[in-house]
């Protein structure tokens, strides 16, 4: 059966049609696998600036280098030296941080940690300054951790709490009976009925400095009759 012009001529149309079709799927795929896609908008991120390499101020080369010198000196590099004991103690000195276990009074009545001081021991410190020269309250500090003024147990209990040592402020009849009895190494507690104070690194947090110098932290002592002695577990 013949079929009429126009009959082949929308027959070949619709084949074309159909081999356009099927062709979309993987069209331009190359035997190495599909296109890469578009190149995505600008971000944010992308224009941030490069950071400056931080450099070792002991050694004087970029952080994560090596610092050897690959020729063995021939480009006339300086290689690091040393540094001598007598510097280390020159620049401690210079730097107001103690090298020792006491720790050091700044001329505002606040406490720089040792170097030797164990975490904890610094963590004390740290929060105590916090409260330094904040006012003495009687009760303050004992209904939320951040007040205005602290009493003489609230301010301790404040700064062991930085230290993990405590999980509530305590008063000072507490005290008397927390921690081990005795002297510590760190951080000894006095403490009665009626007050409280400590020694930390060998400076006293007492809230009756603040009458003295304006700042709980002390250089100097007092006297600890009638008052039991505790420090903290291994400090």
């Amino acid at each position: 059966m013949r079929r009429a012009p126009a009959q082949l001529a929308l027959a070949a149309a619709a084949a074309a049609a159909l081999a356009i079709a099927l062709s979309g799927c993987g069209a331009g795929e190359s035997a190495a696998g599909a296109a890469a896609p578009p190149a995505s908008a600008p971000q944010a991120v992308d224009r941030l600036a490069r950071h400056p390499r931080a450099v070792d101020p002991a050694a004087g080369v970029p952080a994560g280098a090596s610092g050897v010198v690959a020729d063995g000196g021939a480009s006339g590099a300086a290689l690091p030296r040393p540094v001598s004991d007598a510097e280390i103690r020159r620049e401690l000195a210079a730097s107001g941080i103690p090298a020792g276990d006491r720790a050091a009074l700044t001329p505002d009545g606040l406490a720089v940690a040792p170097l030797a001081a164990p975490p904890a021991v610094q963590a004390v410190i740290q929060a105590g300054n916090q409260i330094a020269r904040l006012p003495y309250r009687y009760g303050g500090g004992h209904t939320t951790w951040v007040d205005t003024a602290y009493d003489c147990s609230a301010s301790i209990s404040f700064a062991f709490a930085a230290a993990g040592l405590v999980s509530a402020p305590m008063v000072s009849g507490e005290l008397a009976q927390w921690g081990d009895p005795g002297p510590g190494r760190w951080i000894t507690v006095f403490a009665n009925a009626g007050h409280t104070f400590m020694y930390v690194a060998g400076l006293r947090f007492d809230t009756g400095g603040l009458a003295a110098t304006g700042s709980r932290w002390q250089g100097t002592a007092r006297g600890t009759a009638g008052f039991a002695e505790r420090h903290p577990p291994g400090l």
